[in-house]
């Protein structure tokens, strides 16, 4: 962003920017970083190997929503501040998630991807969003604005998050479900909770079997949550309808099933 650059400049004259959009791992980022006392990252890998590389840095800037690239109990060790803000990208988010709602239920992406590739001319204009079923898991920034974005189409919304929310789901008529509620009431099942130990595959071939057949999957948070070859099955196999991602378990992704 020019306006942020410069603002940084003005601040700290001599920062340097990545700007060849070097992708860096383990190794290479602390060759980057040099003897910088600051940095900002996205993805770059923040643990105890690079940390004991960058034994300047006091600061670690988090650009972009989820921590799980931040090793926060390394930072702590080497007396680095991490700097974070959630929830800054939530209406860009809600608003692609609900997009990815429309599109799949109104067949938009596969009326558009026959008519460019094959020219065929098909009116399949799916079904409506309004009145369905929304499971939202993960219910923090990103999935209250889904669910304020939802309201015009009076859809039933069930929620599920380890935090108590009452208040909440009370205000906005949230019916709180556990997971297996979720898995198995919903015609579409969005997921919005962070990357951690608790939720690393938690969508699984198990999970994906519980659904029903003409429901959908959306996947606008961290790649690893959903275990992609058994979702890549499920599709397959017409287990589920059909499902959106923003994001994969490796990226850029590689698979040619996701990427027809």
């Amino acid at each position: 962003n020019p306006i942020l650059r410069q603002e940084l400049i003005a601040a700290f004259p001599n920062a340097e920017f990545n700007d060849e959009g070097l992708t860096f791992d383990e190794s290479s980022l602390p060759a980057f970083v040099g003897d910088a006392e600051g940095i900002v990252v996205g993805l770059e890998p923040i643990n105890e190997p690079t940390l004991s590389s960058m034994q300047n840095v006091k600061i670690v800037a988090k650009y972009g929503v989820g921590l799980d690239s931040v090793d926060q109990d390394a930072c702590r060790r080497h007396d680095v501040v991490v700097g974070w803000t959630g929830g800054v990208n939530r209406r860009g988010v809600a608003e692609m998630t609900l997009g990815f709602m429309l599109g799949l239920n109104r067949n938009l992406f596969w009326s558009e991807r026959n008519l460019r590739n094959h020219g065929d001319w098909e009116k399949i204009g799916g079904r409506q969003l309004s009145g369905k079923t929304v499971g939202i898991i993960g219910v923090g920034f990103i999935g209250q604005d889904l669910v304020k974005l939802l309201k015009p189409f009076g859809c039933e919304i069930l929620v599920n998050d380890i935090i108590d929310q009452y208040l909440f789901y009370e205000e906005n008529e949230l019916i709180e479900s556990t997971k297996e509620e979720v898995y198995q009431k919903s015609d579409i099942i969005t997921l919005h909770t962070p990357l951690d130990e608790s939720t690393s595959g938690m969508i699984d071939g198990e999970v994906l079997s519980k659904m029903k057949e003409t429901a959908f999957l959306i996947n606008a948070a961290r790649g690893g949550l959903v275990v992609q070859e058994d979702l890549k099955h499920a599709l397959i196999n017409d287990i589920i309808a059909g499902a959106a991602l923003d994001v994969f378990e490796e990226e850029p992704c590689c698979d040619e099933v996701f990427m027809k």
